[in-house]
């Protein structure tokens, strides 16, 4: 049976808690089949796709660089709540309503979310 260990690397892990959610420092390390057995045999879930697939999170990492590059780093914000704030507002007035996503074919999020709608109340 594998172990897993502690992270200073001192001692194994003899229990997990029901549900463990980890960072991968080395990705490659957590696809791995080795990985994979090591989850099942102590019952756990992976939360990544299969070896060699890449986009797990490139939606999420995607989103986050826009978000990043467009608003938070040309912006000083006196406070956490003023982010916060102003990041919720970018979302919704500018990322969500007005600008073209090439995954959307070009459209917004609003306009995707719209078409959806209305082809749920069409059938």
């Amino acid at each position: 049976m594998a172990q897993f260990w502690h992270p200073t690397g001192s001692r194994p892990i003899t229990h997990l808690p029901i549900e463990v959610l980890q960072r991968p420092v080395e990705p490659e390390n957590y696809t791995s089949s080795s990985f994979s057995v090591a989850l099942a045999e102590h019952g756990a879930r992976q939360s990544v796709g299969r070896t060699g697939i890449c986009y797990d999170n490139a939606m999420a990492e995607s989103f986050f660089g826009t978000l990043k590059n467009e608003r938070v780093h040309r912006t000083v914000y006196p406070t956490r709540q003023r982010a916060r704030d102003d990041i919720a507002q970018y979302i919704e007035l500018r990322y969500n309503s007005r600008r073209l996503h090439s995954g959307l074919g070009y459209r917004t999020p609003q306009e995707v979310h719209d078409a959806w709608l209305n082809s749920q109340a069409a059938a």
